[in-house]
């Protein structure tokens, strides 16, 4: 039997996991994130010197998060560095953020052939992946946002090369 300690531990607990619940459920959905965040950071790229991403304003960019030690930041990166090379010229702008220490990026850069910019940065990285929707602080995390400003899509995890070919194309052939 329970005594009433007990019962009031489990009663909290309870109230406790359906408030985060509702937390997650309640969470801003893509359309209703702002770009803002994005296009107001300035971070560091792999020269030290500070980037600013409005420069990017006007393109179809795919913001992703990253960390040289995820293995699968590592599997979706080949991805990216084709459909960059492939439709760059059309207006397509990849942009990687590396929540990463700057060393090993620069190492993981320098055996990769990035053919887009890497930025890198620490906790200034993991606020602006907050900002962009990525609640549970996972990576990798991408934000597509179209040539207008607005994300159109954000989440977690790996993407293919043809998924993201799949939200992409429809968007370069309407600019």
């Amino acid at each position: 039997m329970m005594n009433k300690s007990s019962w009031l531990v489990a009663i909290v607990l309870v109230l406790g996991i359906g408030y985060s619940g509702l937390q997650f459920y309640h969470a801003p959905r893509p359309k209703q994130l702002s770009s803002a965040a994005i296009f107001n950071a300035q971070l560091p790229d792999l020269a030290g010197v500070r980037q600013p991403l409005r420069q990017w304003r006007g393109k179809l960019l795919v913001v992703n998060f990253w960390a040289s030690w995820c293995p699968p930041c590592q599997r979706e990166i080949p991805g990216f560095i084709h459909l960059q090379q492939l439709y760059g010229a059309q207006g397509l702008q990849f942009i990687g953020i590396a929540i990463d220490d700057k060393a090993a990026v620069q190492a993981y850069a320098n055996q990769t052939g990035f053919n887009y910019p890497i930025l890198v940065s620490d906790l200034e990285g993991v606020s602006l992946a907050q900002a962009s929707g990525n609640y549970s602080g996972g990576l990798p995390y991408t934000v597509i946002i179209d040539p207008q400003g607005k994300i159109v899509a954000a989440g977690p995890g790996e993407m293919s090369e043809q998924e993201l070919s799949n939200l992409l194309l429809p968007i370069l052939q309407k600019h």
